[in-house]
């Protein structure tokens, strides 16, 4: 069974992705296809990265993963394959894969070269999608691509880790309006190291960060007014996330309410 998923800024709208899919069953029909997203904002390296972290690991290993984001070929922004935690990554090396191996040495990363091999009218995705059944067929890196040692290093909304805190930036706003930011649950304990803290944002402070929404009813029992109130949880995908207590985003979310947007800082100091 091979199984290559899709991540893209394609849109539904237009024939894009239908396109893609039709591109890689007529390589290989038995292919099954698995759609993530394709409504990352356009060139949004920070969301995409987010959103394929968020998924990957629930794919059987082996699921070859095409990430269609920004994957124009030039000097700077070569198309790579990386062979990590048994899964491979297909993508343009503009950053995303930095951010979602978080400088854990990948198994193997070879940068694509078959180029030359295709029609002259050949796309960029075209290539992806003759790498991606090669691979999912069981092919071997060396056939599509010649081995590098590491990928394009990137400090773009990369948090900044003090002894004493920890700065990190929203990179998604999820279909809740829920502001997801680049701070993972391990980053923080190795910080914290069972000290107290005060998470900021926007001129707000939480000093308990729940392991989901539900908890903030344990903190006041008698109240009616727990819904509706700002709270930070890790999330499942093992990073800070900003809410509102059940939110709806047609009347006010984390996003709407409190002002948290793409880029924004959360700050989270600890206390000696």
């Amino acid at each position: 069974m091979s199984i290559i998923t899709l991540t893209t800024d394609y849109g539904l709208k237009d024939h894009f992705v239908g396109a893609l899919k039709g591109k890689i069953l007529s390589q290989n029909k038995e292919t099954i296809i698995v759609d993530i997203s394709h409504t990352i904002d356009s060139f949004n390296i920070s969301e995409a990265s987010y959103i394929i972290d968020a998924a990957y690991n629930n794919f059987p290993k082996g699921t070859v993963h095409i990430i269609g984001i920004d994957i124009e070929l030039k000097d700077n922004n070569q198309h790579i394959v990386i062979e990590w935690n048994d899964h491979f990554f297909i993508a343009a090396d503009n950053g995303i894969l930095s951010m979602l191996i978080q400088k854990i040495k990948p198994q193997k990363i070879v940068v694509i070269n078959i180029h030359d091999r295709l029609l002259p009218e050949a796309t960029d995705m075209d290539v992806f999608v003759t790498v991606a059944v090669h691979i999912a067929k069981g092919g071997s890196l060396n056939v599509i691509g010649k081995e590098i040692k590491q990928l394009k290093d990137v400090t773009e909304l990369q948090p900044v880790i003090t002894s004493d805190s920890i700065k990190g930036y929203v990179v998604y706003i999820d279909h809740f309006g829920n502001a997801v930011t680049n701070i993972s649950k391990k980053i923080f304990l190795e910080v914290a190291k069972g000290r107290p803290y005060e998470v900021t944002f926007k001129s707000r402070k939480v000093k308990t960060i729940f392991a989901k929404y539900s908890e903030i009813e344990a903190t006041d029992k008698q109240s009616t007014t727990i819904a509706g109130r700002h709270l930070a949880i890790f999330n499942e995908a093992g990073f800070l996330e900003i809410g509102i207590y059940k939110s709806n985003p047609k009347t006010g979310s984390a996003s709407s309410l409190l002002g948290l947007r793409y880029r924004d800082f959360v700050m989270i100091n600890f206390n000696n």
